[in-house]
């Protein structure tokens, strides 16, 4: 029922996100055009071609984009709470998302696109990987086994990592520093349908795996003990899942820009709605992360219309008040 429920909502948000902007479009003529595109000839065509245009080639690629990106950063904090029992473990406080940006500006500024479209994901990713390797590095030396204190390792690790992130832009061409820069704040606003089908893949292979694993990530929130009389290779099986979020991360980041907290509410969210079995927690938190980020972007379009304010701003600023409200909890 959540399930149905979630996808008639999304599909609600779709619409809506397709329809607002400058230039308004009904509803009817949304679906018409992706109808007709889909099946030639299905759908009379009673719209015209600019309306065909905003909605095919500029707003539907870039709510599909926004749907993937919200799913795939909560899965990976959903993944993330569960191997390292942390409430607060998120993509973007453990320092991935900064790897990922580090990699990605690396690829945009200096090494130039030698692999073709998939320089940029494939050097977010190792970004992604190197800062997540960095951050188990610091909180194995620093001793940090601690929830508390292995996001603050990873706080540590995101600062050092932008720092570096920002004298690669330093060092980097002026002409193009100021769309890195608003590229970082996060934005879906290049969206092209030819660079779609890498997240796509990404999420699909990636989310599937994780809910296929979601009795072992039930037995992680347990405990390491009660995981290993299970029969699962604890430190491994916590490895796989940080490689593999690191991958979705790096990805996503690639074709969005740095988009923080979605890992870290949507979890919490999922887990008051449907219990804390992984079997659920897994595919709904992915369905939420796909509504929150559709919202996300429908209030950067539209909050300082016509300017499209990045969506990093609006995600950080209702992230931030929901980690403030999570302490606060714990606390309590």
């Amino acid at each position: 029922m959540v399930a149905l429920i979630g996808f008639g909502v999304l599909m609600a948000s779709l619409t809506l996100a397709i329809g607002v902007g400058a230039v308004p479009i009904p509803a009817a003529t949304v679906w018409g055009v992706i109808a007709n595109k889909l099946a030639p000839g299905l759908v009379e065509q009673t719209w015209s071609a600019g309306r065909e245009a905003i909605v095919w080639d500029i707003r539907f690629p870039r709510a599909l984009l926004a749907v993937m990106v919200g799913a795939g950063l909560a899965l990976v904090g959903a993944s993330l709470q569960s191997v390292t029992r942390n409430p607060l473990a998120d993509p973007h406080l453990l320092g991935i998302s900064s790897g990922g940006a580090f990699g990605a500006i690396l690829a945009l500024l200096h090494t130039g696109l030698f692999l073709g479209t998939l320089t940029v994901p494939l050097f977010a990713f190792g970004g992604a990987l190197m800062a997540t390797a960095i951050v188990l590095g610091v909180a194995r030396v620093a001793d940090a086994s601690t929830a508390d204190r292995l996001v603050l390792a990873g706080v540590a690790v995101s600062f050092i990592v932008m720092a570096l992130a920002n004298t690669l832009i330093f060092l980097g061409d002026p002409r193009a520093t100021h769309t890195v820069v608003f590229w970082m704040l996060g934005g879906l606003g290049l969206a092209q349908w030819s660079q779609l089908l890498y997240p796509l893949a990404i999420l699909t292979t990636c989310g599937l795996w994780l809910w296929i694993r979601a009795p072992q990530l039930n037995a992680m929130t347990v405990g390491d003990e009660t995981a290993s009389t299970l029969g699962i290779a604890v430190d491994r099986f916590r490895l796989e899942i940080f490689v593999v979020g690191a991958l979705i991360t790096g990805v996503m980041v690639a074709f969005s820009g740095m988009i923080g907290f979605v890992g870290l509410m949507i979890p919490h969210i999922v887990r008051m709605v449907v219990g804390g079995d992984y079997r659920r927690v897994v595919p709904v938190s992915a369905l939420l992360g796909a509504i929150f980020l559709l919202w996300a972007d429908i209030a950067a379009r539209t909050l300082m219309a016509p300017e499209d304010m990045p969506i990093g701003i609006v995600t950080g600023l209702i992230g931030g008040c929901f980690f403030i409200w999570l302490l606060r909890r714990n606390r309590s």
